[in-house]
């Protein structure tokens, strides 16, 4: 399979304030050939054996850094970020083409559409229409970020009419009281919605201590089964380590603890703690004894602990100090009658 030239359009690296339509098909016409090369026979043998369950946790890593690529406006890094993000829909539409399902160009035609329906101020109601939108709504009057939203839910409301009318009866599944938690999200928000969506129905521990012996349950059972070390048994040993794992997000949900904030907030004393570590070993930590790096690991866990207490008094007597200057008598600032400079 040969992949199309690079074309001189498509090595510019002139800043642009625009897309260039031509110069972005050109490459995007590359990146297509480049996945079903990589896929076909004699490709990439790791990409050929990939399968959707297999990449999907990639998909979730992908979105993760473009979101942090964001979050320290670290622009080019974003770009390249957003190239990985682009690889999964890629690869996910090749292996959908491979088994038949749709290619990249439904995925696009997807996409093409759903904008110009949901935009009919900008594209025209007719070509809205003929997009797919059975929406009523005023596209000459929206003129306005709030205009638009409400177009935008009507057309999304109705589309979603469209698709459960084209469900037949004899495939609609009895509607669950949890189907109003949103799939989409990262897996221990959606463990502690689940369960708190579950506790209306009364479905629920009373405490946060009933679910301390439920930990140690979970606990053992993933023991039993990563202790008989069979490679058969791993999607059960799978399912206990997220048993255990729903089981902690909601140990979190009764404490009041949001499960998401509690474990980044560990990795960053992970991070800390490490990287003290690092900088307190005299040899490389890969040459030293698990005691070794047992005892630089409490060392970190101590000064950093020692440190943030130091912060802590400073603060508070910084603190203390303010609330004593607005306390003291004559400490206000007395109204200057003479001329100012």
């Amino acid at each position: 399979m040969d992949l199309p030239a690079e074309s001189s359009s498509a090595k510019d690296s002139t800043p642009q304030t625009t897309s260039d339509p031509a110069r972005a098909a050109a490459l995007f016409e590359r990146s297509v050939a480049i996945m079903a090369r990589l896929r076909a026979p004699g490709g990439c043998p790791w990409d050929r054996e990939q399968s959707f369950e297999s990449i999907r946790k990639y998909t979730l890593e992908e979105a993760y850094e473009v979101f942090d690529a964001i979050e320290r406006r670290d622009f080019e890094n974003l770009s390249e970020e957003l190239g990985d993000l682009l690889l999964q829909v890629l690869f996910y539409s090749e292996m959908a083409a491979n088994e038949g399902h749709f290619t990249i160009a439904e995925v696009l035609d997807h996409l093409n559409r759903k904008l110009i329906r949901r935009h009919p101020h900008v594209f025209g109601d007719e070509a809205s229409r003929a997009a797919g939108n059975m929406a009523n709504v005023d596209a000459a009057g929206a003129d306005s970020a709030a205009a638009v939203l409400r177009n935008w839910e009507e057309i999304k409301i109705a589309e979603k009419a469209l698709h459960a009318a084209d469900v037949s009866s004899a495939q609609k599944q009895p509607q669950s009281r949890l189907d109003s938690v949103n799939r989409a999200m990262p897996a221990l928000a959606e463990a502690s919605k689940l369960g708190a969506k579950a506790r209306k129905s009364g479905f629920d521990w009373l405490s946060w201590r009933e679910l301390l012996p439920k930990v140690a349950e979970e606990t053992a059972e993933l023991i039993a089964e990563a202790e008989s070390e069979d490679p058969s048994r791993k999607p059960a040993v799978e399912a206990e380590l997220g048993d255990l794992l729903f089981t902690v997000v909601n140990l979190g949900r009764h404490l009041g603890v949001n499960a998401e904030m509690a474990l980044r907030d560990c990795n960053l004393r992970f991070r800390q703690r490490f990287s003290e570590m690092e900088r307190a070993a005299v040899r490389q930590l890969e040459d030293l004894s698990p005691p070794e790096l047992e005892a630089l690991w409490e060392q970190a866990k101590k000064k950093l602990a020692d440190s943030a207490t130091l912060n802590q008094d400073r603060e508070a007597q910084d603190k203390s100090a303010q609330e004593e200057t607005r306390t003291r008598p004559g400490a206000q600032t007395r109204p200057q009658t003479g001329p100012q400079k």
